[in-house]
């Protein structure tokens, strides 16, 4: 790992920053009262956010990627790709402390300039919005079921109580959203949601503990056969199939624009360090056990999203039991993400549609009508167009690497200070050109699928 130590920056905005970090006190009154309120957020409580927002729906596709590259090459790939995430991680943190900046906006807008920090929000619109749309569309395919080419999916209440009103997809979704992501999207500051993370990360843990317990159960049992190791590459199709996993990976790790706000909170912000190291050991550490025994379990009928693999009959006692506790774990794990992702995505519609405005603290009102506003137009895009996911397949992953890699690399690439290494640089090139191939890869394989499935048929 690459993160290097980060002296504590002066807790003050300027007003260049307030813009993307518009929770933070802007006067000396201000900064004495948030002090008697809050002393800072602890290292375990740091550690869970950002955990909890690197983990999200990305967690179900990497089974697949195993299907595909084998175990060795795919664990591989995971260390990797953990490696070049801390790498950017510190590309930030270093240049924000050249900067003595206090939000990723503040550092594109030092590097870029005006359009610099406006693409920055863009593109934290564009990703959280639709990641966002697509965690309350699986909640609600989890909790109510689907119907997908005629044929419906039993969701789990669904399937427990029988069909009524109160657990069709539109009430549970509106039950869910005043009763579960409202309450949580109203704290104003990150660290409070810091025992929602916690409980999100351990239901993670959870839906690992059911699979490596059903895997090691059918594997001694002869239920299952040794996992592929390498990848079956047997001509120029096979070959170019590996590179369909990258998008996956790329955006496995994905965390970048929260990394300020926890660090603006901290106790003791030279513990960013250790905070950002801690959260990607344990993801990865997560990652990669459920990469092997979800493989493991289901092997080369591993599904694109592995959730659906648990659709059917295990084979196994209790079958059904630990079916709906996998589900059920997951749709709460997607509930806790959700206010974790939404924090970043208010904070830089605001600094978008009101960049001259005091701090978002300061006004109730804009806090208020900005959460609603939002929360209603991810209500309204997973119930009226739940086809949105194929559009988002595009934006999403775009948005995703361009925070992930391609904007840190660009600012080390435009290196307005004279900081940047020639290893800085060197990796920063790897960063764009990988970030850019996945995008192309991407788009390609999501327009092909999607051409694929609407072409007519003879």
């Amino acid at each position: 790992m690459t993160i290097q130590d980060v002296d504590p920056i002066p807790r003050r905005c300027s007003s260049s920053d307030d813009v993307a970090a518009p929770l933070l006190p802007t006067t000396q009154g201000d900064e004495v009262a948030a002090h008697d309120e809050f002393n800072g957020a602890s290292f375990s409580g740091a550690v869970f956010n950002l955990a909890t927002t690197i983990i999200g729906a990305g967690i179900m596709a990497l089974p697949a990627t195993m299907k595909i590259l084998g175990l060795v090459l795919g664990i591989t790939m995971i260390v990797v790709m953990a490696f070049l995430s801390d790498a950017s991680i510190e590309f930030l943190l270093r240049f924000s402390k050249v900067k003595k900046s206090r939000s990723y906006g503040g550092l594109m807008g030092d590097s870029f300039g005006k359009p610099g920090k406006v693409l920055l929000q863009v593109a934290v619109l564009v990703n959280n919005i639709g990641v966002l749309i697509v965690y309350m569309i699986i909640i609600g395919d989890v909790l109510a079921g689907k119907t997908e080419d005629g044929i419906h999916h039993y969701g789990v209440l669904e399937g427990w109580f029988g069909h009524h009103w109160w657990n069709g997809r539109l009430a549970i979704l509106i039950i869910t959203t005043l009763g579960v992501f409202a309450p949580l999207a109203c704290f104003k500051r990150i660290d409070s949601l810091r025992f929602t993370s916690a409980l999100s990360v351990a239901l993670a843990v959870v839906f690992l503990i059911i699979t490596a317990g059903i895997s090691i159960m059918k594997f001694i049992n002869g239920g299952v056969a040794m996992p592929r190791l390498l990848p079956d590459v047997s001509d120029l199709t096979s070959f170019l199939n590996l590179f369909t996993v990258v998008p996956v990976l790329v955006t496995a790790f994905i965390c970048h624009y929260n990394v300020h706000s926890i660090q603006n909170e901290l106790d003791d912000e030279t513990q960013i360090k250790p905070v950002v190291r801690s959260a990607l050991v344990l993801c990865s550490s997560v990652y990669i056990m459920i990469s092997i025994f979800g493989f493991l379990l289901f092997g080369d009928d591993t599904l694109d999203d592995v959730l659906s693999n648990f659709d059917t009959d295990l084979g196994i006692p209790l079958g059904s039991v630990l079916n709906d506790a996998v589900r059920v774990s997951y749709a709460l794990h997607l509930m806790l993400v959700f206010p974790i992702v939404f924090y970043p995505l208010r904070i830089n519609i605001d600094g978008l549609l009101f960049p001259s405005a005091p701090s978002l603290t300061s006004s109730n009102v804009r806090f208020g009508c900005l959460s609603a506003g939002l929360i209603s137009v991810i209500f309204l895009g997973a119930n009226c167009i739940p086809s949105i996911w194929d559009a988002f397949q595009f934006t999403g992953a775009t948005a995703a690497v361009c925070l992930g890699f391609i904007f840190p690399a660009s600012i080390i690439l435009k290196d307005r200070h004279g900081k940047a290494s020639s290893r800085d640089t060197i990796l920063a090139v790897f960063m764009v050109v990988l970030a850019v191939l996945a995008n192309a890869i991407a788009i390609y394989s999501d327009a092909y699928a999607l051409f694929k499935r609407n072409a007519p048929r003879e």
